[in-house]
């Protein structure tokens, strides 16, 4: 007689919140472990600070590309089937970079750790949206948010001790095993959360109209670039701080690594901030108040590094401030971007993910490309990416509400609203 299969636990329990929470952390995790080994590349490898940072930037290339086919794969299969491959070929992508020879081995590795490790944070995302709806997909996203936080803070610090004690080539074994942990737990945990899978959903005509819906709506990218541009100024700093700190200042890499915390803690206070305050003042008002927070950090620090002033406490200060307007704009950019479209949140999620990732590369190769050493490169980036969401959210979003005729997922609820 044949076992009868276990059932999946509830969509909303605490195991799955933590399987969720690791799927969208998989890009972090990637991204960051490996970060104090930046510098150590450039000997190890025989090459320069520039093709060093190609790594980091190739890896998010292939991260935004891919999410252009994860998204309407998952509309038309479902989220399970096409996690389970995406996350299977990351496992065999993080072992091919363990045995690069060469930067141009690397660099192919990390494209193609790239194009697979996407399918953890975008179908993460459009399975939120599928448990949670719109109205509370904010508040869980910036739940997972504070949780997640914990791998760019942890990550760098055990990248900093792997590159320390085994070399480079440890991270990879690491991010290997973390995919590993991740697919057991994907086949275990996760029931099918799409109820619209649609089999049409990959012909080029649905494609196209699909795309068109998304790419012709001015509050969809209100959302969407401000989520793009300030992740691009956390991978400005990705890509300059560890050559700032530990090739100008002689700080060690595991030291480096122990600075994450910093950044983190500034993320967690943001993430919090969104989830006690989204339902009370509504996703408009918090992101507007994230991307100003995010841009006068960014400022404050090109100001100091255009004096010529480096030090940790002027470059770690204003980042701090930074990163609490990263926390409040990424659940509420995303949660705002997704609401209008539960029938295709996965290609939703997919083109917000390409956005995202596509401009975070060509940023830090654009940092790559300049003084190593120097803070201001890096300083000027953020500055001028967190300027850049001000405009897109103010010109694109915030100018239209008083046009608004209905409400939309940026006002508070009825009863949370002030009286005038």
């Amino acid at each position: 007689m044949a076992r009868l299969a276990r059932p999946k636990p509830n969509p909303e329990s605490l195991s799955v919140g933590a399987l969720l929470t690791a799927l969208v952390a998989l890009g972090q995790i990637s991204t960051s472990i490996y970060i104090p080994s930046l510098p150590f590349l450039v000997d190890a490898l025989d090459t320069t600070a520039a093709s060093v940072n190609l790594t980091l930037s190739m890896f998010l290339f292939g991260f935004a590309l891919c999410q252009l086919v994860y998204g309407p794969l998952s509309d038309r299969f479902g989220r399970r089937p096409v996690l389970v491959v995406g996350v299977g070929l990351y496992v065999l992508a993080s072992f091919a970079c363990v045995f690069a020879t060469s930067i141009d081995m690397l660099i192919a590795g990390r494209l193609v750790q790239g194009l697979t490790a996407c399918s953890g944070p975008v179908l993460g995302r459009a399975i939120v949206r599928d448990i949670y709806g719109p109205t509370r997909s904010a508040k869980v996203l910036a739940m997972i948010g504070v949780a997640l936080a914990i791998s760019p803070a942890v990550a760098p610090i055990i990248g900093g001790y792997l590159q320390l004690w085994f070399g480079w080539r440890a991270n990879f074994v690491f991010l290997g095993l973390v995919g590993v942990a991740i697919l057991a737990a994907v086949t275990a945990l996760l029931a099918e959360t799409n109820p619209y899978r649609d089999p049409r959903a990959l012909d080029a005509g649905r494609l196209i109209d699909a795309a068109r819906s998304l790419v012709t709506d001015r509050r969809y990218w209100g959302y969407t670039l401000p989520v793009g541009l300030v992740f691009a100024g956390l991978m400005a700093f990705t890509a300059g701080s560890p050559f700032v700190f530990i090739d100008g200042l002689g700080m060690s890499p595991e030291r480096f690594g122990m600075l994450s915390v910093f950044n983190v803690l500034g993320f967690v206070v943001g993430s919090l901030a969104a989830v006690r305050l989204t339902q009370r003042f509504g996703i408009d008002r918090l992101l507007l108040a994230g991307v100003g927070l995010s841009l006068a950090g960014g400022g404050v620090m090109a100001a100091i590094a255009a004096t010529g002033h480096v030090s940790i406490v002027a470059v770690i200060a204003p980042m701090m401030v930074f990163a609490v307007g990263l926390g409040i704009v990424l659940p509420n950019g995303i949660a705002g971007a997704l609401a209008p479209f539960p029938k295709v949140a996965g290609t939703a999620s997919a083109v917000l993910g390409f956005v995202q990732m596509t401009v975070a590369a060509g940023v830090a190769a654009a940092v790559g490309r300049f003084a190593p050493t120097s803070p201001l490169p890096m300083a000027l980036a953020i500055a001028l990416t967190s300027a850049a969401a001000v405009a897109a959210f103010i010109g694109l979003v915030w100018r239209s509400r008083s046009a608004t005729p209905h409400p939309h997922p940026g006002d508070p609820p009825p009863s949370a609203r002030s009286e005038r």
